[in-house]
């Protein structure tokens, strides 16, 4: 695990430049990893007046952070995987859209007139941020509930009272055709990227967009996969056990 606590004099510029993923730490702080990003950790705290050692902590956080590829998801139990997908993959997107809208609002402003295609993929990840935030609280409030309710039926060997959306079936077919929406938005914005390479005159801004805008994809078929190919099918498996 790396370790930064020795290490308040190393520039803000370098960590975002090493891991794109810290830019969402300085940026909650409102510390500017752009145009003053020649600064140390210790400088920009000093003038912010925040506690280097919780900043520092944070981007711990951030650097030892791993996805683990390796994870037999096949093997949880659906009641789990359900939470396991609102609490990891939900809060992600929750987490990201308001940074990444704010850096696509800035890039827009400072470099859309050179760059008009900004203009558009920040109008389709606009659009996306909607459909996914009603998207997730269907599943939230709907699907999962149900999910974790036929689980501990199965479990305790009671009935289950017939959902009002008649069967699972019907739910998990509006979600799959909005995932297969956000996949075709998001192959258009990795097309309006040229699949998120930033132009030769990009400033920091936008090469850390672009990367948070790649990891976001990245996270979202991982997302997607869990659910369309292991959450629903045994969702559906499971309920037909109670016919």
């Amino acid at each position: 695990m790396e370790t930064l606590h020795k290490n308040t004099q190393k520039q803000i510029g370098q960590f975002v430049a090493e891991d794109f993923r810290t830019a969402a730490v300085f940026t909650k702080y409102k510390i500017d990893f752009c145009c003053n990003g020649n600064r140390t950790i210790e400088e920009a705290c000093t003038k912010k007046g925040i506690d280097s050692n919780m900043l520092i902590d944070e981007l711990e956080a951030v650097l030892n952070s791993k996805t683990d590829q390796t994870i037999d998801y096949k093997s949880w139990p659906l009641d789990l995987l359900a939470e396991y997908i609102e609490k990891k993959h939900h809060r992600y997107v929750e987490e990201k859209i308001p940074i990444l809208r704010q850096f696509l609002d800035k890039l827009c402003n400072v470099h859309g007139e050179r760059h008009p295609e900004l203009f558009e993929i920040n109008k389709l990840f606009t659009a996306s941020a909607g459909e996914l935030a009603a998207h997730m609280k269907k599943e939230e409030l709907v699907l999962f509930p149900f999910v974790k309710r036929m689980v501990n039926a199965k479990l305790g060997n009671t009935t289950i009272q017939p959902p009002p959306f008649g069967t699972v079936e019907n739910p998990i077919a509006m979600m799959m055709q909005e995932h297969d929406n956000e996949g075709v938005r998001f192959r258009q914005i990795a097309e309006l990227t040229n699949n998120y390479t930033p132009p030769a005159d990009g400033c920091n801004t936008y090469i850390v967009t672009f990367a948070m805008l790649k990891e976001f994809e990245q996270d979202l078929h991982l997302h997607i996969h869990l659910e369309n190919n292991i959450l629903f099918p045994e969702a559906i498996k499971l309920e037909q056990q109670f016919g």
